[in-house]
């Protein structure tokens, strides 16, 4: 079947699953494969749970007419996509870098969802198959979409970028994430740069942060909007503060490095000409969930919750905006860094030796990578030992950073707590 003739049903039904689990009435169900899963095999219970059609790529698991064969389903959910994206003649925001990219994307989201009806990606879901998702969640009604783009491993974001065509393009930050994929932190910056070929090769416009000379750099032969510049930090003690236009912005937001992220968001408002009275109602109603930086008051202990994932740039950036809080007894529990392949030993030990040098009270260290680097802090192989531990010691009064990567589930801490 071709695009145009799969895309007259998508319009006809307006709606697309890859969970049967999940699945809604009248959609169209794409068998998606994985290392664990064929969705082949549970076409047929999708027409049964009520989608109207099932895109499949096997030919045994064709079983009537509601099941349309294909020579790849993944590469079709992609195309029709891309096909979507470009009848829909609207503007599109695309965002990806190192640190912040949900943040930021939630946050633009907020401040643009003010003056337009807006369609943003949901939670992280910026991958080759959550891309496609958000295009075709995309509908008449929608004025500006928002795409965030991950990537671990190089020509990601360049393939990505074709399939959502986007007008506009952010990088939050280059940082050291992913280093197994990328191989080296110039290796990150070509790939995440790769957003910047598109938008250069398309004759599109990118933002850029003005104090971040690797973006300069990278955009110069770009058409570029910086930030503006009545944007002006004033604390983050813990939550950041800020002014705009002269007018005071306090956010949900804790730690300097949030002020880059909140500073985009205004930037492309304003653009868009969001009014700075919307602006500053998007930015102080917006309130992060999902373990990212949440600020959680329990009997005795206050509670910085940055516990969705950490790398060597972010768990820095996190520890030295910690470190200058005003606050009693700052204590830090911080998990395991993952995905740094050969670099994983030096960038661990590197934590380690860049807390000696912060105003923090007591640290904890727990995961296999924490507990081989040389230290007088408290390290523990895993979560259980640490939390024998806590039983018997526990913390009270006291501000705690907890930070890891997301396969350290760091917020089981809370509840010891």
């Amino acid at each position: 079947m071709k695009i145009e003739e799969l895309y007259s049903l998508y319009i006809t039904h307006g709606l697309v699953d890859t969970d049967t689990r999940t699945i809604r009435k009248n959609t169209l169900f794409f068998a998606l494969k994985g290392e664990n899963f064929n969705g082949n095999m549970f076409a047929e219970e999708a027409i049964t749970n009520g989608a109207s059609y099932a895109i499949i790529d096997e030919a045994d698991y064709k079983t009537s007419e509601k099941l349309i064969l294909v020579d790849n389903v993944l590469e079709t959910l992609q195309k029709l996509a891309n096909h979507h994206r470009n009848q829909l003649g609207i503007p599109v925001i695309a965002l990806t870098g190192s640190n912040g990219k949900t943040t930021t994307k939630e946050l633009i989201n907020s401040v643009l969802s003010k003056k337009y009806k807006t369609t943003a990606t949901l939670g992280n879901l910026n991958n080759h198959i959550g891309v496609p998702l958000t295009l075709l969640s995309m509908n008449k009604n929608t004025e500006v979409g928002i795409v965030e783009m991950g990537a671990n491993h190089a020509k990601e974001i360049e393939f990505l970028s074709e399939i959502a065509s986007p007008d506009y393009g952010y990088i939050t930050n280059f940082g050291s994430a992913h280093l197994e994929g990328f191989g080296s932190l110039e290796g990150v910056v070509k790939a995440k740069s790769e957003l910047y070929d598109y938008l250069r090769a398309k004759n599109k416009k990118v933002f850029v942060n003005p104090n971040d000379e690797k973006q300069i750099a990278k955009t110069k032969d770009i058409e570029s909007i910086t930030f503006d510049e009545s944007i002006k930090f004033l604390e983050a003690n813990p939550f950041v503060k800020l002014s705009y236009n002269n007018t005071e912005i306090l956010s949900n937001l804790i730690g300097v490095y949030n002020f880059a992220n909140i500073s985009a968001a205004i930037t492309i408002g304003n653009y868009f000409n969001v009014t700075t009275e919307l602006i500053k109602e998007a930015i102080e109603s917006y309130v992060p969930s999902n373990n990212r930086s949440q600020v959680i008051n329990t009997k005795t202990n206050r509670i910085i919750l940055d516990a969705y994932n950490a790398n060597p740039t972010s768990m820095k950036a996190a520890l030295e905006s910690f470190s200058k809080l005003q606050a009693n007894n700052k204590t830090i529990i911080l998990g395991d860094m993952f995905e740094l392949g050969k670099y994983s030993s030096n960038e661990h030990q590197s934590i380690v030796n860049f807390i000696k040098e912060l105003n923090l009270d007591e640290a904890f260290l727990i995961g296999e990578n924490f507990y081989k680097t040389t230290t007088k802090y408290k390290r523990f192989n895993g979560f259980y030992e640490f939390e024998e531990y806590i039983k018997n010691n526990q913390i009270e009064s006291s501000t705690i950073l907890v930070k890891g990567s997301r396969g350290m589930a760091l917020e089981r801490v809370v509840a010891l707590f």
